[in-house]
Formats: C-alpha cells, sequence, structure tokens
C-alpha cells in the first residue's frame, strides 16, 4: 500500500509536456527502430542514451523506458508483416503472425499484437509496482544451478515448437545447442567446431535470428517470383474492426494469463529474457489448447500468447536492476549506465533518496503501454501497403535490411556470411519439413545452459559439494525439475496420441 500511495503521489509529475513530449517521440522512434531487423530493443536505448545528457533525470529516463516498452512491439511489426522479427523476443509471433498476413489478416494479426501487449505489459507493471520487494527477494535466489534448469525447461519446449514429426522438431533444436557452442568457450577460452576464421568469434544471435527466418523465406519467395500468379489480391484497410478485435481477444482468457504470468516469472529471472518468456508462453498455450494443430498456421492465440508474454516480462525484468543493481538483460545493462549517467545509483536507496525519479519511471512505463498501443494501432490500419508490394520489392527490402542488421550489431563482415549461411541451411531443412522456431530456441538456450553449467560445476568443485546436492536440492531446482519431466512425458504422450490419430 506504500508503494501504491508513492506511485499514485508522484503521478501526475509524469503527466508534465516535456515528459508527455518525450513519450510519444520515445513510443515512435521505439516501434520504428524495433521494426527495423537487426536493431534490438538494447541498441534502440543505446542509440538514444546521448540524447538524456541534456534532460532532467526524470525526463531523460521516460524516454529510455518508452523505446525499451515499444521498440519489442515494433518488432512484431516485421515479424507479422514480411516474416522477419525485428527483436529476438518476437520470434514465437511470427509462428503464427505470418500465416495470418497470407491470409490477408495483416490488419487483424497487428490489431491483436498490440492490444495483448497492452494487456500484458500492464500486468507486468502492475507486478513491477506493486511486489517489487518480494520479487527482488526471488530473483537473488537464481544461481547458476537455477538458471541451468531454466534453460533446460526451455529445451523440453522444443517439441511443442514443431509443427509436424517430433523428430524433427528434435533434430532442429539439436542443430541450435550446437550452433550455440561454435567459437571459443566463454570459460574455457578453448576453440570448438572452428572450420574457418569467420567462425572463431561465434555465431552472433542476431544475424543467426535474421538467416533463419528472413532468407529462407526470400528464397521461397524466389522460387515463384516468375510465375504468373500475383503475390496477393489487393487488399484494403478494414473499417471497424478494431471493436471486434478486442473483443476477440478478451475471449482469449487462456493465452493472456499464460502470456502474463510466464512472462512475469521469466522477467524476474536475471538473463532470462523476452524471448524465452514468448517462446515458452506459446508452447504451453499450445500444449493446454485442444485444437493444436491449428498453431503455426494462423492460429491468432499464438500471437497473443507470445506478444503478451514478452511485454509482460519488461516491468519485471527492471526489478532486479532497480532494487539489487542486477541488470536482467543487455537492455536492462544499458539503462543502467543511463541511471549513473545522471548520478543514480541503483539499491534499497534509491527508493527513498530519489523516490521522485523512481516512480515518475514507473509512471511513464504505465503510459508507454498506452501511448503504444494507439500508435501501433495507427500502423497496424496501414499495415495493407506493405502486403500490397510486388514480390520483387519485398525480396530486395528484405535482403539489403538483413545485411544491414547483421552488419551493424558488431561492425562485422563475418556476421553478415554467417546469416546467409544459416539462412541457406534453413532453406534446405525448410524442404525436408525443419522449422526454425526449435533451431532458434536451441541456440538461444544453449549458451545460457552451458554458461551456467560450467559456473555450477566450478562451484562444486571449489565447495567440495556434490554434483547432485547442488543440481537436485533446493525448492526451485526441484520446481523446474518436474516441470521438465512433466513437459518431456507430455510431448511424447501427444505425439503417440497424434501418430494413433
Amino acid at each position: 500500500m506504500e508503494t501504491l500511495q508513492q506511485f499514485i503521489h508522484y503521478f501526475p509529475q509524469a503527466l508534465t509536456v516535456s515528459n508527455l513530449a518525450v513519450l510519444v517521440l520515445g513510443t515512435i522512434v521505439g516501434l520504428v527502430l524495433g521494426a527495423l531487423p537487426g536493431l534490438s530493443p538494447t541498441m534502440a536505448v543505446a542509440l538514444l542514451v546521448p540524447f538524456t545528457f541534456v534532460m532532467t533525470p526524470s525526463t531523460g529516463l521516460t524516454l529510455l523506458g518508452s523505446v525499451y516498452v515499444c521498440a519489442m512491439a515494433g518488432g512484431a511489426i516485421s515479424a507479422i508483416l514480411i516474416n522477419v522479427p525485428g527483436a529476438p523476443a518476437n520470434i514465437a509471433t511470427l509462428f503464427d503472425g505470418y500465416p495470418m498476413s497470407k491470409q490477408g489478416k495483416s490488419q487483424t494479426a497487428l490489431n491483436m499484437c498490440f492490444i495483448s501487449s497492452l494487456i500484458g505489459g500492464l500486468a507486468g507493471m502492475v507486478a513491477m509496482i506493486f511486489f517489487t520487494p518480494p520479487l527482488a527477494k526471488i530473483a537473488l535466489k537464481f544461481g547458476p544451478s537455477e538458471m541451468f534448469w531454466v534453460a533446460v525447461v526451455g529445451v523440453t519446449c522444443m517439441a511443442g515448437l514443431s509443427t509436424g514429426s517430433l523428430i524433427k522438431g528434435l533434430f532442429g533444436g539439436t542443430f541450435g545447442l550446437w550452433l550455440a557452442t561454435i567459437g571459443y568457450s566463454p570459460m574455457l577460452g578453448e576453440p570448438r567446431f572452428i572450420f574457418s576464421d569467420t567462425l572463431a568469434g561465434g555465431i552472433n544471435m542476431v544475424a543467426a535470428l535474421i538467416g533463419l527466418f528472413a532468407l529462407p523465406q526470400m528464397l521461397t519467395l524466389m522460387e515463384g517470383i516468375y510465375e504468373q500468379k500475383k503475390f496477393t489480391e489487393k487488399l484494403k484497410p478494414e473499417k471497424g474492426i478494431l471493436k471486434k478485435n478486442i473483443i476477440e481477444v478478451l475471449k482469449m482468457r487462456k493465452p493472456l494469463t499464460i502470456g502474463s504470468l510466464i512472462g512475469i516469472i521469466i522477467g524476474i529471472i536475471p538473463g532470462a529474457g523476452g524471448q524465452v518468456a514468448g517462446l515458452i508462453a506459446y508452447d504451453q498455450t499450445k500444449r493446454f489448447s485442444k485444437d493444436q494443430s491449428k498453431y503455426g498456421h494462423g492460429d491468432p492465440r499464438g500471437v497473443v500468447a507470445a506478444e503478451c508474454a514478452n511485454k509482460a516480462m519488461a516491468g519485471p525484468s527492471l526489478i532486479p536492476l532497480l532494487t539489487l543493481s542486477i541488470p536482467g538483460s543487455p537492455t536492462a545493462a544499458v539503462l543502467l549506465g543511463g541511471l549513473l549517467i545522471h548520478g543514480l545509483f541503483p539499491g534499497p536507496e534509491l527508493f527513498t533518496e530519489h523516490a521522485d525519479i523512481v516512480y515518475i519511471f514507473m509512471a511513464s512505463l504505465v503510459l508507454a503501454q498506452f501511448s503504444m498501443f494507439f500508435f501501433g494501432i495507427l500502423m497496424a490500419r496501414y499495415s495493407y501497403g506493405i502486403m500490397n508490394l510486388p514480390k520483387r520489392y519485398i525480396i530486395a527490402g528484405v535482403v539489403i535490411l538483413s545485411v544491414f542488421g547483421s552488419y551493424s550489431i558488431q561492425n562485422n563482415f563475418n556476421d553478415i556470411i554467417i546469416c546467409f549461411g544459416i539462412g541457406f541451411v534453413q532453406y534446405l531443412f525448410q524442404k525436408v519439413g525443419i522449422k526454425g522456431g526449435p533451431v532458434v530456441l536451441g541456440l538461444i538456450l544453449g549458451s545460457i545452459a552451458e554458461g551456467n553449467l560450467l559456473k555450477a560445476m566450478l562451484i562444486c568443485q571449489g565447495t567440495g559439494e556434490s554434483y547432485w546436492n547442488y543440481f537436485g536440492t533446493g525448492t526451485i531446482n526441484i520446481i523446474l525439475i518436474l516441470i521438465s519431466v512433466f513437459s518431456i512425458v507430455y510431448s511424447l504422450y501427444s505425439s503417440v496420441s497424434s501418430s494413433r490419430k
């Protein structure tokens, strides 16, 4: 109640002209930068940090916070329209979002995306405002062993992300895990699978992400570019559809509930990220649905669950940063830099000595959810323009953005080579029914699992504690192990049942 009183007390100060102007600017910039493949929310926030030097602390944090929230939402625009996630957090969105676009429902998909983003984002903000102290204590309990089991839980979702054969899904996931091991070991410095100097720096996740989803789709489009058929019929904006979409999304209680809960839980775990939240929420929503076969073919529930989850994690992901000085994600680390620039040091004292700045920042994050919704719906209304473009323009534009996005992460030409190499391999994989979802899941979780496994093993060697005792005891470890076992058993059961049918 004290936190709520403080929030209500400082909320009007977030409504000043300067703060609102910066909020609108941050919303538009975040949506545009987020929609460009390769320009992640981390990069979008980092690009705007220098502009905050001349601003007051509250106004500067309002700008960074609005960009952080809206860049993830912007990533869904490219995921739905051209099958290229603007950010890793939007990977699960394209599984059903792009098929909806191909069916002429791009405006509906984007409307549902921003409606569910608003609901999930507000759920995350409520958790952040009301439960910051207890959630911060939970975040402290996640050590290397707990993070290893979190990664294992994510790995068990590979079967759920494969819309066909269970074996093909597991093969794709294993290929992704192997990609995560290429390069020098982060703990031991040993070279692994470095067949060429191009691979010495390892596989950059964003470059691989673009290669897995953008290039195979463009190669598929090129196959029929000289056919006489039109890409799509001329699409027009649908009038009066927003109200219908809002009602439809509100009826999807299961995807909204699962997405919000998983997003909040993943958000407080340092290092997990929105991509893990979106993928796990998508997988669990699919598991608890009676008609699982519709997922992956344009089911709006997949879009709602994924976008609700990756927005719900935004608020809780800042809790370890504000209370413990522990950035829970790369973007949170950039925000930490923004705080330090203005002489603000995260910790318990931040809520007492600089309560006005903290609560104005929280209020701006809440307002950013509504600003994102308004401008996102406005952009969705004109999404038909992209879908009406001829194939050759779409292919050229996506390839140029792929090159730009891959190179801009590290200014390294090798990332472009890796992007195109992985893209061609995934194009061949698609020919035999191996989807990109399990591959990217293995790539993301492989580094998390390996890094925390090695850290845990070093701790055991240093303390003399047995591996079983360190990994197999503790409430959080046991819960995560049980979830992993249940997920594997359920996947096998579903696979056997489908085969019998």
